[in-house]
């Protein structure tokens, strides 16, 4: 689901902003706005994946909207004036909508969005060791390791214990990571030697059955 936000000063722009996001099931428009300060104070409380935006509003402009806020997220311009498309570009706009639009054309701006969350997922995510909250970096995570309840998670240079199941961490990492026995998951782009019932990662040897050395030997043999 993406989630998005409208900000426009005009009512009846927000109005077909609104009636176009709802044709769309994987789109929810959580909010809109004709107050732009309004939505800077709901984006520092809240996380969005979208953000469909008018450029010339009266109190703050869309393009200084953008430089007030550190939050990261996706961007259609939406806007009755052709010549701020080569600037909102520069902010790395997803799309920009000229008013009035149809809703195809709002579509195919919404898969523009689509497609561009799908290849710019995060390198990293958090767990709970403890009372505290670790950040993994998958580039530096070599392979996790099921301990009863905890999974031990092995980077590089430490290793983290954390409460959870090996359907839970696999729905937070890429692709790339794959469980190859019952007890273990690999980054397959850190595999420095693949044996049939072992694989070489960093300073480790991670035992690995039938099925994952097929499934490995498939990603990393090419």
């Amino acid at each position: 689901m993406i989630r998005a936000i409208a900000i426009d000063d005009e009512p009846i722009a927000l109005k077909v902003v609104e009636e176009h996001a709802s044709k769309i099931p994987f789109l929810q428009l959580e909010e809109s706005f004709t107050d732009a300060f309004a939505a800077l104070d709901f984006l520092q409380n809240n996380k969005v994946d979208l953000i469909f935006l008018d450029i010339n509003m009266p109190d703050i402009s869309g393009l200084d909207l953008l430089k007030a806020t550190d939050a990261k997220f996706q961007i259609v311009f939406t806007t009755a004036y052709s010549e701020y498309a080569v600037e909102s570009y520069e902010h790395n706009a997803a799309d920009y909508l000229l008013k009035p639009f149809e809703f195809g054309r709002f579509l195919k701006a919404v898969m523009k969005v689509k497609e561009g969350l799908k290849q710019a997922k995060e390198d990293y995510f958090f767990v709970k060791s403890g009372y505290e909250y670790i950040r993994i970096n998958f580039q530096d995570l070599l392979f996790i390791k099921g301990e009863g309840n905890y999974l031990k998670l092995v980077e590089k240079e430490r290793s983290t214990l954390t409460r959870m199941t090996f359907e839970e961490v696999l729905s937070q990492i890429p692709e790339s990571f794959i469980q190859v026995h019952r007890s273990f998951i690999i980054n397959s782009q850190l595999v420095e030697k693949l044996e049939k019932h072992q694989a070489k990662i960093g300073q480790h040897q991670v035992p690995i059955n039938t099925e994952g050395y097929d499934r490995l030997r498939a990603l990393v043999i090419k």
